[in-house]
């Protein structure tokens, strides 16, 4: 029998154990299985005409990923949620409910009214000013590629997206593939003419000082020092390293710096500019980019391991 000084401290024995089972489960849950128990408590909390799966995915440069997707009746494009961030939080102490509340507050924000209509993806005519283009790592997509149409362009690739939707939570695309050259019959230099055109308008181009952009990601006051480092992307900053192939705009760089320059692609989302005379030699700001990329860089947003070079006179950027 249990004396009475002992039973006292059973609570917090108990509490004790709890946590320790609990460090145990998080330690040990994988993944795949934080998904599977996400999903099922979004399916708890959500309305019955909400449906949720599992939904998994292959991105930029082969990556897999895995997360939820949350389709409302009646609409028949829908949002898919990755967890791995949520996954962290959750190794860290955070819990599956507080994730299924989190992802379910996100899908209020982010999911779409109306349906896109299936008749117009057949329809060129309906969709070719939406159509865009993404910078993508050429060796890194060979099997994408191969039944995609694509623009080669040094050792990265241009890839086409129907664009459905753009806010401040990302973009919804659709990716053109093969297939739809055909049902539209029209050329890759068709689509390509008609992409540079929508992609300037639709998702402007961004220059700004690396300053600018390092006091707005830290809400401090911007560094008043000499600017040595800039950074190119579009307003949304998503795939915004496509603005290298707009018209005019690596020109006008080299008329605001007034020297050549180079450029180093940090991910598919942006570019950072660095005028020769503050930068090292070529070689050692590609080893810097191939370091950045594998320490620090997502998989799927890796770009390119090169860094590149912008002459004012050829205006051409080069390897």
């Amino acid at each position: 029998m249990y004396t009475a000084g002992f039973r006292q401290f059973l609570p917090d024995i108990q509490n004790k154990a709890n946590k320790i089972l609990l460090h145990e489960e998080r330690s040990n849950m994988t993944y795949d299985q934080f998904v599977q128990a996400v999903e099922r408590k979004v399916n708890e909390e959500t309305d019955d005409d909400i449906a949720v799966c599992i939904h998994t995915a292959v991105k930029n440069n082969g990556r897999e990923r895995k997360g939820i997707r949350l389709t409302k009746r009646g609409i028949n494009i829908s949002p898919a949620i990755y967890l791995e961030e949520y996954y962290e939080q959750f190794r860290s102490g955070g819990s599956v409910e507080d994730a299924a509340k989190d992802i379910l507050r996100l899908y209020d924000e982010v999911r779409f009214s109306r349906s896109w209509e299936k008749d117009t993806i057949s329809d060129y005519v309906k969709v070719k000013e939406k159509i865009v283009y993404h910078l993508v790592n050429k060796e890194k997509n060979e099997t994408m590629l191969s039944d995609t149409p694509y623009v080669p362009y040094l050792d990265m690739a241009a890839v086409f997206y129907v664009l459905l939707e753009a806010n401040a939570y990302g973009t919804a695309a659709m990716m053109v593939k093969n297939e739809h050259l055909m049902l539209w019959n029209v050329t890759e230099e068709e689509i390509y003419r008609q992409a540079c055109r929508n992609t300037e308008r639709l998702l402007p181009y961004e220059f700004r000082t690396m300053k600018e952009v390092i006091a707005e990601l830290t809400g401090s006051k911007e560094d008043t020092g000499k600017d040595v480092m800039y950074v190119l992307s579009n307003t949304i900053r998503s795939f915004g390293a496509a603005a290298v192939l707009y018209d005019g705009v690596l020109a006008y760089i080299g008329s605001c710096l007034k020297e050549n320059y180079y450029v180093l692609p940090s991910s598919v989302h942006e570019v950072i500019i660095i005028p020769e005379s503050e930068a090292p030699g070529r070689e050692e700001l590609s080893a810097m980019v191939a370091e950045i990329n594998a320490a620090e860089v997502e998989e799927e947003d890796v770009l390119s391991d090169n860094a590149y070079y912008y002459d004012r006179k050829l205006k051409k950027l080069q390897e």
